[in-house]
């Protein structure tokens, strides 16, 4: 989002999107949420769960009225949590639509497509990382320099990404799922506001937050648990000083570091949702984190990224 670089790791957790040809009618279906759509009028973004599927339609200029199909929507990722489920889900979408129209898109076209559907059709302050990492997935160092004003200009650099995956199939992570539901964009707005403001503690927290990156690379690939655990604690200090963290984060931070985790943070936009540590006793730290109050736990592992089938 601030045109620096991240060190990010997939989840086992799948995304679903079915799309099978109609003769009569348009029509989406997620979870218990359903819709049809018979003219462009019908793609209008309604507020509901659906608004992702209507969202990448209108991305993709489809006339209801002269194509037909149904899209089916599915996931596994718990919602609203952090962990780019809502990203995940859009991207399947774009996958099967891609597939459909007959685009042959490649990995950057497609994590490109499905920012700017979030950014400019659903009006969600975003950066890249949800986007790439769910169509390339894997264990990856990526850099955006040169995106920082998210405009996705022609011109613009592509982001770098660097597979970590072949050297490490397992990290040593641990998700907790706090069980608190936030929309990402809302978490964003603010200190993305204070950055585009010029706030100089703004833009130095996000220049020491790449550098953190950077070094956290190093950690990971030599397997320094000790060091990669300390720059995690350092990345939610300049995150939670900048108000990206939240109460029910730091509890179950604090629990995990207690119960012997080597570092933790959170994942994902903040304000709840879901933290990450890093530890190679997870059954004890995952023992520490329900009791403090985890609704879920994660197992993240280098899984692939945005696939499609046709039959």
């Amino acid at each position: 989002m601030y045109g620096g670089c991240v060190v990010s790791c997939s989840t086992q957790e799948r995304a679903f999107c079915l799309l099978t040809p109609n003769t009569s009618l348009l029509t989406l279906h997620n979870g218990d949420q359903h819709a049809e759509a018979v003219s462009v009028e019908d793609l209008a973004l309604q507020g509901d769960h659906l608004d992702i599927a209507r969202a990448a339609l209108s991305h993709f200029e489809i006339d209801p009225a002269k194509q037909r199909f149904s899209l089916l929507l599915s996931t596994q990722l718990p919602m609203r949590a952090g962990l780019a489920g809502s990203t995940a889900l859009l991207a399947a979408i774009v996958g099967a639509l891609d597939a459909y129209l007959g685009m042959a898109g490649n990995p950057y076209q497609l994590a490109e497509t499905t920012r700017h559907i979030e950014a400019e059709h659903m009006q969600i302050v975003c950066g890249l990382q949800d986007q790439h990492m769910a169509v390339f997935g894997g264990l990856n160092f990526m850099d955006f320099a040169g995106k920082e004003m998210l405009q996705q200009l022609p011109d613009e650099p592509l982001a770098t990404i660097e597979p970590l995956a072949a050297l490490l199939p397992k990290p040593p992570l641990l998700l907790a799922h706090t069980g608190v539901q936030h929309h990402s964009g809302t978490v964003h707005r603010s200190p993305r506001q204070r950055w585009l403001e010029g706030d100089q503690a703004v833009r130095d927290a996000y220049l020491q937050i790449a550098a953190l990156a950077r070094r956290g690379k190093r950690a990971l690939v030599e397997k320094d648990w000790e060091l990669l655990g300390r720059l995690m604690n350092q990345n939610h200090a300049l995150v939670a000083e900048l108000g990206g963290s939240g109460p029910d984060n730091d509890r179950l931070i604090e629990a995990a570091c207690a119960a012997g985790a080597w570092g933790a943070k959170l994942a994902g936009a903040g304000g709840g949702g879901t933290i990450i540590a890093l530890t190679d006793q997870p059954e004890t730290v995952g023992r520490a984190l329900l009791k403090a109050g985890a609704e879920r736990l994660l197992t993240p592992v280098p899984s692939q990224g945005l696939t499609t089938t046709v039959q």
